[in-house]
């Protein structure tokens, strides 16, 4: 269940680490695994030996977002218990979501992390594709 002010790891290599949830765009009450949310950049991934003092330029290279960037996302694990027609009954440890373009095009490259099943049923197969496993 992801509601307005939660905050959730960012998955890809967009840049972002963690991201803040500002607008659910499915007009419910929260947000499920494969719902698109509007989120904010709450804090930047450091990408290693280039984010020092002397390779700042480097490091901003690799960051496709910002701190403070308003994005588009796709939630692809939630903590919270979900049950699937089957009867299998699913729960991650954390929240997480990948960031997106207005097209619905993935802004990373590559994800790290597994995602939920529940991806294929909303069409968002550009996304599973990208990921290692999905539960």
């Amino acid at each position: 269940m992801i509601q307005l002010k939660t905050m959730l790891n960012c998955i890809d290599n967009s840049g972002a680490s963690i991201v803040e949830c500002v607008a659910n765009l499915r007009m419910k009450r929260h947000a499920k695994i494969g719902d698109r949310i509007i989120v904010v950049v709450q804090k930047q991934r450091n990408f290693g030996e280039g984010a020092g003092a002397g390779g700042i330029g480097a490091a901003q290279a690799t960051n496709k977002v910002r701190r403070g960037d308003i994005r588009h996302a796709i939630v692809v694990r939630t903590a919270k218990k979900l049950q699937r027609k089957d009867g299998h009954v699913v729960r991650f440890d954390d929240n997480a979501c990948v960031l997106i373009n207005k097209t619905g095009e993935p802004i990373g490259t590559r994800l790290t992390g597994i995602v939920g099943q529940e991806l294929r049923d909303k069409q968002w197969s550009k996304i599973l594709s990208l990921a290692p496993m999905h539960v």
